[in-house]
């Protein structure tokens, strides 16, 4: 019986790295792990704190943090809690690191988490002003993992495996750096990977 306990441990401590580098194989980057801030810078007022393996925010008239890299063809991977009333996103694409915008005229593609929006169109889930959501899923209090593929001008976005965008087209920033907005509510982020494409 306690050799079996002891190879069981032993196999439990080989698989952990081999599926390390099984996904560092596959080309995922950690770029955010939830212990430090390296490689990313804060705008705005918002007030980004490191707690229990996460980032969040719950106060200040908005703000973002901005990674250092620029990426343009990619798959990201979000993991994000938001209460009920939160307004956030991640910006993907944003081409001027000082100054975050979306929509029409806006510098970076956002893909929204803002479960309640006014105008539902966009919601969380939904690219603002390019791919509508649908459906639309319902991320308060729990944690939520939101994937996001940017290939050329074609986007596609899936919240807790189910596709909310498919194939939604634009082709107005080809590259650029990914930012983790605080709006209002609360707002956590604990990881976020990038693959390049």
């Amino acid at each position: 019986m306690l050799r079996r306990s002891i190879l069981a441990l032993g196999l439990t401590a080989a698989v952990a790295p081999t599926l390390a580098m099984a996904a560092a194989r596959r080309g995922w980057k950690t770029i955010f792990d939830g212990r430090s801030l390296k490689g990313w810078s804060p705008i705005g007022e918002a007030n980004w704190s490191l707690k229990d393996g996460a980032v969040e925010a719950d106060k200040g008239a908005g703000g973002f943090l901005v990674s250092d890299e620029t990426y343009g063809d990619f798959e990201a991977r979000a993991e994000f809690w938001v209460s009920d009333d939160a307004n956030s996103g991640v910006f993907i694409r944003c081409t001027n690191p000082l100054t975050i915008s979306a929509g029409k005229t806006g510098n970076a593609y956002e893909v929204n988490i803002f479960d309640k929006r006014p105008d539902q169109t966009y919601a969380t889930g939904g690219i603002v002003d390019v791919g509508k959501v649908s459906p639309v899923p319902k991320t308060g209090g729990r944690w939520n993992v939101m994937e996001i593929i940017a290939q050329g001008d074609v986007f596609t976005v899936s919240v807790n495996g189910v596709k909310t965008v498919d194939k939604a087209r634009d082709d107005l920033h080809a590259h650029g750096r990914i930012a983790l907005q605080y709006g209002s509510g609360v707002v956590k982020f604990r990881k976020v990977q990038v693959r390049e494409l």
